[in-house]
């Protein structure tokens, strides 16, 4: 199990490492991950060179700012988003994958697909984070097979429709039971938990108000001793909440968060990694105010 003890002012928890295909991350203070989309309505009305391009640079820019994780995806999984086959989604990913792979960055594969896991981890990538917590079938069986980092996810119907139904009552207590039901799966196929991260899926099939819940309890989660993911950056509640469209997000998203780094998320999943950096830096600057020179 993942050590779980606290820091010196006592105000958060933090793990000793989330470990990878080619990484041990230390988890010593959270890591931001940087988004690359590699679809249509991120870059281009066509899937190609273009796309492709277009990702790469993205990558190189986010990475320039600070990203410590390139978190690549080919298919879109918003509120009301058409599936992708696997095939399509490999031919997305696959050349900007082939170049991230060069840069000595952790590299993690936003998929559900056991067959896309399969081929990426061949590659040598490091995570796969799946937003169905590997409840496909055989995407357990695959990701067993490696030593890659694995980000569950919790996810309330599927993403067609999730909004249309939102899940009803405490989701604390709900996502809790989920985990502890995931991590128990996963540790029955050999997988240890060093390589488990939990993210409890902010706007997949859950309403506002509990969104915010999770962000307020999240302490509560992290009591299942593995560390946590956070992905806030430019969801709907946080236009709900604030009025602002999904381009004018940057603000609320960055104080999201800044919130759930001091609730104890390790990795901050975003589209702003500048942003998110430097807010950061001042948040910990606070809190280590007594080490800073002068």
């Amino acid at each position: 199990m993942a050590e779980n003890v606290s820091d010196s002012m006592g105000l958060r928890p933090h793990f000793g490492f989330w470990q990878t295909t080619r990484f041990k991350l230390v988890l010593d203070k959270p890591l931001v991950m940087g988004i690359v989309n590699v679809t249509p309505d991120s870059f281009a009305s066509d899937i190609g060179l273009t796309a492709t391009r277009n990702a790469l640079e993205l990558a190189s820019r986010l990475r320039q700012e600070g990203a410590d994780i390139l978190d690549v995806g080919g298919e879109s999984t918003r509120p009301g988003a058409i599936p992708l086959t696997y095939d399509e989604e490999w031919q997305r990913i696959q050349p900007v994958l082939k170049e991230l792979l060069t840069w000595h960055l952790p590299v993690s594969v936003d998929t559900y697909h056991p067959q896309t896991m399969q081929l990426a981890l061949d590659m040598g990538v490091d995570i796969i984070n799946d937003i169905w917590s590997l409840r496909q079938p055989g995407a357990l069986q695959t990701v067993a097979a490696y030593t890659c980092g694995i980000c569950l996810m919790h996810m309330h119907g599927e993403p067609a429709t999730m909004q249309m139904s939102p899940m009803t009552g405490d989701p604390v207590d709900q996502v809790l039971a989920f985990f502890e039901a995931r991590i128990e799966t996963a540790l029955g196929e050999g997988i240890v938990t060093d390589r488990l991260i939990i993210d409890p899926g902010i706007g997949f099939g859950k309403t506002v108000k509990q969104n915010f819940l999770l962000l307020q309890q999240q302490p509560l989660l992290l009591r299942l001793g593995l560390p946590l993911l956070a992905g806030w950056s430019r969801k709907s509640s946080l236009g709900a909440v604030t009025g602002c469209e999904v381009g004018d997000r940057l603000i609320p998203s960055v104080a999201a968060a800044v919130l759930a780094a001091d609730k104890g998320a390790g990795v901050l999943r975003v589209h702003d990694v500048a942003d998110t950096v430097a807010a950061l830096a001042v948040w910990q600057s606070v809190r280590h105010a007594d080490c800073l020179a002068g």
